[in-house]
């Protein structure tokens, strides 16, 4: 059994970059996944066993990271030796810790029944919007080698990202789900 690439990117055979292919990958996965799934290896000896089931595994995390955004542009960052788990307020900025005081108040201040939905939709679309772009300068900037940008970059993402999860469990709270 072959040993696994320890780069995700690698293990897929793609280019490192923000922007991949992710009917590419879900193809390379399903692929992959059928050469080291550990039922191939049932009749194999324990320790073959092991690796097929340390090497699946791995092959989940990777796919799981690949087809993620956040964790995509967290994995990019890491591959740099950027540490993106301390966060130094100066790398945040003013700009971005205003811009999310107004957009969680805007959440915050919609009414908690349905009447609020389309109001809801509007802001939905608006962050998306906003975390689209914020993913198009992240992809820029690594592209550049400009990572202290790409890493305040990936902070706004993630912050965008846990507010887009907010909102979709408002609109499920108002609909009842």
């Amino acid at each position: 059994m072959q040993k696994i690439s320890q780069n995700f990117f690698d293990l897929f055979g793609i280019p490192e970059s923000f922007t991949v292919d992710l009917e590419l990958i879900g193809e390379k996965y399903r692929d992959l996944q059928a050469k080291f799934h550990p039922d191939r290896f049932a009749h194999a000896d324990e320790q073959e066993k092991l690796a097929a089931v340390q090497q699946s595994s791995y092959l989940n995390e990777a796919f799981d990271t690949l087809v993620s955004p956040i964790k995509r542009a967290a994995y990019i960052l890491t591959l740099h030796n950027l540490d993106i788990e301390h966060v130094d307020q100066s790398e945040l900025g003013m700009d971005l810790l205003m811009e999310q005081m107004q957009l969680r108040e805007a959440l915050d201040g919609l009414s908690k029944d349905e009447s609020a939905m389309m109001e809801l939709s509007k802001l939905k679309t608006e962050v998306t919007g906003k975390l689209q772009q914020k993913q198009q300068s992240f992809s820029l900037d690594i592209d550049k080698g400009k990572l202290s940008m790409a890493k305040k970059r990936f902070y706004e993402m993630q912050f965008l990202t846990k507010l887009l999860k907010e909102i979709e469990i408002n609109e499920e709270q108002r609909l009842g789900y």
